[in-house]
């Protein structure tokens, strides 16, 4: 399992203390440190089975500044967490070819 994790996020650390208490190993990616590639992004996009504005956090400042849209194509919003990957909702856990948002946290659950 890979969890796509930002330790300044409360929600992401609830998910990652939630698979602790579980006894879960997880590998945890710093995605802010360790951006997806567009080609991740991707996959990530397929395995969660979501539009891309589904997996953005179009709240914050960036999603303005970038003039992103909520109608944008996914390949617009794809590209846009690309070049900024604090735009990508947080937390993400990958396993077994599916994937899920931890929003909220207990959602990560589903996949163990």
């Amino acid at each position: 399992m890979i969890l796509w994790h930002n330790p300044r996020c409360s929600k992401s650390r609830q998910a990652l203390a939630l698979l602790d208490a579980r006894g879960v190993t997880v590998t945890v990616r710093k995605y802010l440190e360790d951006a997806p590639s567009l080609e991740e992004l991707r996959a990530a996009q397929e395995a969660l089975g979501l539009p891309a504005i589904g997996m953005m956090r179009s709240g914050e400042a960036a999603f303005r500044e970038m003039g992103l849209s909520k109608t944008d194509s996914d390949a617009t919003l794809l590209a846009a967490m690309a070049q900024e990957p604090k735009l990508i909702e947080r937390p993400v856990l990958f396993a077994g070819g599916k994937a899920v948002i931890g929003r909220p946290p207990e959602c990560v659950l589903e996949l163990l």
